[in-house]
């Protein structure tokens, strides 16, 4: 080392090693903003109080972080906050997306105890670009230099002792000064950049000796000019933290700063040395910057990485099967937080019920709005229980997830309490193919077919009461109670105002409207026998279906007929399965058409005033809910729309989300209820057209024993033994089913897109059945025919299936739609029935056609058709199987869902509410009042 003598030490100016550093910062974040347009880098400064030295140390951060492009946000306190209300902050700072670096300045001007260390662990490890959090000090500790941040000053001396170019490793370092911030962070560094260090504090005896061995020697003991020549080595690098003020008179403040360390005899000894101020000052808030730059490109690394790192979950498999409940319970879920990280789910974007599910919060589309979408799939099936359906969605999105290490979700609708009590006793697939847990996901799971429930009969329980107060009060007390007068003024809600809007009143004072305008906007004056809106209820209870209400003698003898469906079956559940996010969904609230008047206009929900309560009740409810395969892949379970009446299928918001976490190379495969001529039609005309989404593949599911019974095999009744035609190799039978399963094929061609059968093994099938019905589906036209065993097997028996559903995925996309909006209401009933039925025509009655005429007229003839049809036959008639042809459809009523978006032809006799049978499943249904282990789900 040189400069002893006469030799003066070179400086080593923190200023402008800060200039070179914030010029590179400058340009990583311009590279940053490029990459991903509107990404920023985000600092939050906490002030608690208002010390002005504070102020000035802010005020230097704030500037250096608009020269780099940084946004920093000043976050000011009152004195008066407690230590409750600063930990809450800081909680929604951590979880904020567009806050990349958390500062909390010291001290805390506050009138209130509050724990300063406490507080500065409250700031997550990830944000904490002060490097002080205890997890980021352990880092230190340890040696770990890259995966937390560094401390501010004792990085910025580190930086300035590189630039002196002499080596480190090997070089005696003496640290004078223990604190957390500066000394003892800083013998840290120089301890892993292999310097032999030693650190001194108030207690160290002969601090000058020790001092005086040092080739590199850092003081931080705030105390002015404490180190003098005789202490330092001489050609040692002097790194001064000190920053003190002495009374200096020649000063205009009377007063001068000065380090720990004596410069003007130090500079005589030292071979490098930092000045004060200019020298480790600038450095600090250099590396503030560049923490906070570090921590934004560690975000935005987040961002655009789509690779998924899913911890799998390894399957015990046991022959023979075990029971889907056992099963299930033979698996420990991850924890729903851990899944959420591996799939590259923000903590703020969940909303945690339990461990084990958790809401995703609808904010996640728009952090991922610029991100690619991924392969969309649809799967159907032709069997009348539903057999194999959600049990092979799940086995091949195990297979892609798990086995092929490909992004894959499934996407399912939530089950309907009246089937999981009645006959099925779960829906959450089957075998080593299941979402798990199986009874959180059969039983309530996060209530949201309770919220559809709350809101449809808040909306019929006003209706009934807008009713009744129309027919017992006059025009004027019902205007003065629809608006009352409160604390002496008198105004309008917000969707009165949009009443008036629609009525033509152009005003706002309700003192101003005219008797006949009063009239006009407090009548609805609905016409009784037109109200169309029913109740609902998640139970199968055959008795309401036909009720009688208003019988109390308080409602004046005003009785209607009127009844209950199930809630899956409610327009709102529709809505919430099609709406894009809240405005989408409370527009479509608004839309909804529950009678006419008695001029025959619609009566809206709008117009009772209902929209902004029932989109309250629904505002958790439109977030799809976040579980796991069996295998720890991931799941989102949102919406049930019933699919006989409305289209069947999971929501296009999980759609939406699944589509965008999975990224472009990733694959979806979402749900569309019953088969081809129910689910799948409704998916491709109904939801794809408000969705915007173009599938790829159709994964058309298929048993031997379904396809027996559409050959002319025995009827097949729930809870009934299968008879011996089903349980043993028949050929015969089998290939007199074969049509069922082209047409379908069929059906799903004439989309555009290719057909990948799945043919859903049971012990009970013979090789020979599955050769034949594999043979026969890509005869007719199938893109694939894959025999699958994921009931057994799991993934694992489904990776022949993920390789053809992936190869079916890169074929060219040339989805279209089977009919043009633009057709006639009829001229669409006709082309679904004939091009998926099989129908020769349709046969329409009178007041149906007077319906259609009506709809028309009104604007809704251009709304895509939902036809509600029985699932169990290609036909209107659930007893014809096969593939029938040449028959006449039978639409004998018609519908409307105008929130929704359809229109709703009636084929034949649809139950929308079933009844319970004389031995339903809740025989067996218990819970263990120790344990709470819940038996009858299967």
């Amino acid at each position: 080392m040189s400069g002893s003598g006469d030799s003066t030490a070179q400086l080593l100016s923190g200023t402008q090693v800060a200039s070179e550093l914030r010029n590179g910062l400058i340009s990583d974040v311009a590279k940053l903003c490029e990459e991903l347009p509107g990404f920023k880098p985000g600092l939050a400064i906490v002030q608690v109080g208002g010390r002005e030295d504070s102020n000035v140390y802010i005020r230097m951060k704030i500037k250096a972080a608009k020269e780099i492009g940084i946004e920093a946000d000043h976050v000011k306190l009152p004195r008066t906050i407690t230590e409750a209300e600063l930990l809450t902050k800081l909680k929604n700072l951590n979880e904020d997306p567009n806050i990349h670096g958390i500062i909390v300045q010291m001290p805390l001007d506050a009138d209130n105890p509050i724990d300063s260390n406490l507080i500065t662990n409250s700031v997550s490890p990830d944000k904490d670009v002060d490097g002080l959090n205890t997890v980021n000090q352990g880092r230190l500790a340890v040696g770990d230099l890259e995966s937390g941040f560094l401390p501010c000053t004792p990085n910025g001396c580190m930086k300035l002792i590189k630039e002196s170019g002499v080596p480190i490793a090997g070089s005696q370092a003496v640290v004078l000064g223990r604190s957390k911030i500066v000394g003892t962070p800083c013998a840290e560094l120089l301890k892993w950049h292999h310097a032999t260090v030693t650190v001194c504090h108030s207690k160290t005896k002969n601090l000058d000796k020790e001092s005086e061995t040092a080739d590199i020697l850092v003081v931080a003991i705030g105390r002015p000019q404490m180190v003098k020549a005789s202490w330092i080595k001489p050609g040692a690098v002097v790194i001064d933290c000190g920053i003190n003020a002495i009374p200096d008179a020649t000063k205009k403040s009377g007063q001068r700063l000065v380090g720990d360390v004596d410069f003007e005899e130090a500079k005589k000894v030292a071979s490098f040395i930092t000045p004060v101020p200019g020298g480790v000052g600038p450095m600090t808030v250099a590396m503030l910057m560049k923490n906070t730059v570090l921590s934004a490109q560690r975000a935005a690394a987040r961002h655009k990485r789509v690779s998924w790192n899913i911890r799998v979950l390894p399957l015990s498999l046991q022959t023979p099967v075990p029971s889907d409940i056992a099963v299930a319970r033979s698996q420990e879920p991850k924890d729903v937080s851990q899944l959420a990280e591996e799939i590259g789910v923000f903590s703020n974007e969940i909303h945690q019920y339990g461990c084990k599910k958790a809401k995703i919060d609808l904010s996640v589309l728009k952090r991922l709005e610029k991100r690619k979408s991924a392969s969309h799939l649809v799967r159907i099936t032709p069997t009348p229980l539903g057999e194999g359906k959600s049990t092979t969605t799940l086995g091949v999105v195990q297979a892609l997830c798990a086995h092929k290490n490909k992004n894959a979700f499934a996407c399912i609708r939530q089950p309907s309490q009246g089937p999981t009590f009645g006959i099925k006793g779960g829906a959450a697939g089957g075998g080593y193919s299941q979402v798990i847990p199986m009874e959180e996901f059969n039983l309530h799971l996060t209530g949201d077919i309770h919220a559809v429930t709350a809101a449809n009969n808040l909306l019929a329980a006003y209706l009934d009461a807008r009713i009744f107060h129309e027919k017992t009060q006059s025009d004027k007390s019902l205007y003065d109670r629809l608006v009352p007068t409160e604390k002496g003024k008198r105004r309008f809600s917000k969707i009165q105002s949009k009443r008036l809007k629609k009525l033509g009143i152009e005003k706002t004072d309700p003192n101003s409207l005219t008797p006949e305008e009063q009239t006009a906007f407090a009548r609805l004056d609905i016409d009784v026998d037109t109200v169309t809106w029913q109740r609902v209820v998640d139970t199968n209870d055959r008795f309401l279906r036909k009720i009688t209400i208003g019988q109390s003698p308080t409602e004046k003898g005003h009785v209607r007929v009127t009844g209950f469906v199930m809630s899956v079956a409610s327009e709102i559940m529709a809505i919430l399965a099609l709406c894009k996010d809240m405005e989408d969904l409370k527009e479509r609230l608004s839309k909804i058409v529950v009678a006419q008047d008695k001029q025959g206009r619609p009566v809206t929900a709008d117009d009772l005033g209902a929209t902004g309560a029932m989109a309250i009740m629904l505002k958790d409810a439109i977030q799809p809910t976040l579980m796991q395969s069996l295998e720890g892949t991931p799941v989102l379970v949102h919406a049930g729309p019933f699919a006989n009446i409305a289209h069947g299928c999971s929501s296009i918001v999980a759609d939406d989300i699944a589509l965008k976490l999975v990224g472009p190379d990733g694959y979806v495969v979402t749900e569309a209820g019953f088969g081809s001529d129910i689910g799948m039609e409704k998916f491709f005309n109904i939801k794809c057209r408000y969705s915007g989404a173009k599938p790829n593949a159709v994964v058309l599911v298929a048993s031997v024993r379904a396809l027996k019974m559409h050959g002319g095999g025995p009827t097949v009744v729930p809870g009934i033994p299968l008879k011996p035609e089903y349980v043993h190799e028949n050929l015969e039978l089998l290939e007199k089913g074969l049509p069922n399963l082209i047409k379908h094929i069929t059906n799903g061609r004439k989309f555009g897109v290719p057909v990948v059968v799945a043919i859903n093994t049971f012990a009970t099938d013979t090789q020979a059945e599955w050769n034949l019905l594999k043979k026969a589906s890509l005869q007719a036209g199938a893109f694939r025919a894959v025999i699958c065993n994921h009931w057994a097997n799991g993934g694992a028996g489904a990776t022949e299936l993920a390789d053809a559903v992936i190869e079916a995925c890169n074929q060219p996309l040339k989805f279209r739609f089977l009919y043009d909006l633009d057709l006639p209401l009829v001229d669409k009933m006709r082309k679904i029935a004939q091009e998926m039925y099989g129908a020769a025509d349709i046969d329409i009655t009178p007041e149906v056609q007077k319906r259609v005429e009506a709809y028309t007229k009104l604007g809704f003839g251009d709304l895509p058709v939902c036809m509600a049809k029985t699932s169990l036959s290609l036909s209107g008639d659930p007893t014809v199987k096969g593939a029938p042809t040449g028959f006449i459809l039978p639409i004998t009523n018609l519908m409307i869902s105008v929130g929704a978006g359809f229109v709703v032809p009636i084929v034949g006799e649809i139950q929308m509410l079933p009844g319970l049978g004389t031995r339903p499943n809740i025989y067996d249904m218990d819970i263990d009042a120790d344990t709470g282990e819940i038996d009858g789900l299967f």
